[in-house]
C-alpha cells in the first residue's frame, strides 16, 4: 500500500484506548519505525483521571519534515480506536476528513454495524478484529500491537520490517516473537468496508 505520507507533508494519528490499553506504546512503535526510517515525528499521549480503564488518547504525526506543530492532534488523518467500547461515549470521528480519513476499529463486527456505531459518514471505515487476535497469540486482551499492525497497513507510512525491529527493540525476545505474530496477523487481516 502506498504511504500517506506521499499525499502530504504530515500524516497525523489519534489513538483512542483505556488507561492499560498501551494506546501511547503503539503511537511510540509508530514513532520509533518512522525514525528508523529517516523521517521526522512526535509520539505524545493525553490523559484523562489517570486511571486503569479511563479513556486515553495518544498522538503520532510523522513528516519527512521538522515538525513545528506542538499540540494535540485536532485533524487527524487516521483515528485508530483500541477499545470499541469508545464508541458509545467518545465522539472518535471527531475532526476528520469527510473524505480522506480513515478510522480503524477494533471489532469483529461487520463496518456496517460499526459505521451505525460511529454516527458519522466521515472518512473510510476500517475493522480488525484485535482482541481475538491478542488472545489467541498472547493470551491476553492486549490490542495495542494488533492495531499498531492495522495502521502500519492502512496507512504504508512504515515497513512492516521496521515495526518488526521496533518491537524486537521493545520487548523481551520471547514477549517480542509473540507481539510481532500480533502486528504481522492484524496487518494481513485489517479489512475495509
Amino acid at each position: 500500500m502506498e504511504s500517506k505520507l506521499n499525499l502530504k507533508k504530515i500524516l497525523e494519528v489519534r489513538w483512542h484506548g483505556r488507561g492499560g490499553q498501551g494506546a501511547w506504546t503503539a503511537s511510540e512503535l509508530l514513532a520509533r519505525a518512522a525514525i528508523a526510517e529517516g523521517k521526522h515525528i512526535q509520539s505524545f499521549p493525553e490523559f484523562g483521571p489517570e486511571r486503569m480503564g479511563a479513556p486515553v488518547t495518544a498522538f503520532t504525526r510523522i513528516s519527512t519534515e521538522p515538525i513545528r506543530l506542538h499540540c494535540a492532534v485536532y485533524n487527524p488523518d487516521v483515528v485508530a480506536v483500541l477499545d470499541p467500547t469508545l464508541l458509545k461515549s467518545v465522539n472518535v470521528a471527531d475532526g476528520l476528513s469527510e473524505e480522506g480519513g480513515d478510522i480503524i476499529v477494533n471489532t469483529k463486527d461487520a463496518p456496517p454495524e460499526i459505521r451505525k456505531q460511529l454516527g458519522s459518514g466521515k472518512g473510510k471505515l476500517w475493522t480488525v478484529p484485535a482482541t481475538e487476535i491478542s488472545i489467541k497469540i498472547l493470551n491476553m486482551p492486549i490490542t495495542n500491537t494488533a492495531m499498531l499492525g492495522a495502521v502500519a497497513r492502512v496507512t504504508g507510512i512504515v515497513s512492516l520490517q521496521t515495526v518488526e525491529k521496533m518491537v524486537k527493540g521493545r520487548f523481551r525476545p520471547d514477549v517480542a516473537e509473540k507481539n510481532f505474530a500480533v502486528v504481522k496477523e492484524a496487518y494481513e487481516e485489517v479489512k475495509s468496508e
